[in-house]
């Protein structure tokens, strides 16, 4: 039943229900079913007909309009997040710390062990806040880090 109703729930991202998107019309409760409801007794088979051809035929721009609204979403979901994030550059070159993360933590240490390790150099620059980290040996580290864990 939760399933069902997410699925045919209108989302505040899209504007539409999945099952609209999906099978082209609205899903009716399993409760408007049995008890029967005004959509259900105002039903008339021809006008359904009709409609559903003409609603068969704006599905498309339907579509269009739920990806744009996702797309808006979205960019207002970056926005906020972007706000926060305070941006560190770093230069190729530079020695940074990177953060020591759980699953690298050393058990023995417990409470009192170290939450940085390093230092490593700036190799390159990837992404805005992402960097390429090399030992002070000139061993690669073997993934990019982002500027949040140096």
């Amino acid at each position: 039943m939760v399933i069902w109703s997410y699925n045919t729930t209108p989302r505040s991202t899209i504007g539409e229900s999945h099952f609209l998107l999906t099978y082209r019309y609205e899903a009716k409760v399993p409760v408007e079913v049995g008890a029967g409801s005004l959509r259900r007794d105002l039903f008339i088979k021809e006008d359904e007909e009709v409609n559903q051809r003409l609603y068969l035929y704006l599905m498309d721009e339907a579509r269009m309009n739920s990806q744009l609204k996702l797309a808006a979403y979205q960019q207002r979901i970056a926005r906020y997040y972007n706000k926060k994030v305070k941006f560190v550059p770093y230069k190729v070159g530079d020695l940074v710390l990177q953060k020591v993360m759980p699953n690298t933590k050393i058990a023995q240490h417990g409470l009192l062990g170290s939450n940085w390790e390093g230092p490593y150099k700036v190799k390159a620059i990837l992404w805005k806040g992402t960097y390429r980290l090399d030992d002070l040996g000139g061993q690669l580290i073997p993934r990019a880090w982002n500027a949040e864990h140096l």
